[in-house]
């Protein structure tokens, strides 16, 4: 089963315990927008995935649900 970015990221996001507001913080972002991320209503532009890539220390391709590693 193929894990969609939006599954991912939350997943990632609840590993490190951290709130949606708390990971905004972090990428300079808002809150709503990591909401919408979460609930697949957008997807994060290019800049923002690799911000997000850095904070995880993951790829973008496992980001992407491209790659499991």
């Amino acid at each position: 089963m193929k894990i969609e970015f939006s599954e991912r990221l939350k997943l990632l996001r609840q590993e490190m315990d951290l709130t949606q507001a708390k990971l905004a913080d972090v990428l300079d972002t808002t809150q709503r927008k990591v909401s919408y991320w979460e609930s697949g209503k957008i997807e994060p532009d290019l800049c923002s995935l690799w911000k997000l890539a850095d904070f995880f220390d993951v790829s973008v391709d496992y980001l992407l649900g491209r790659k499991d590693v």
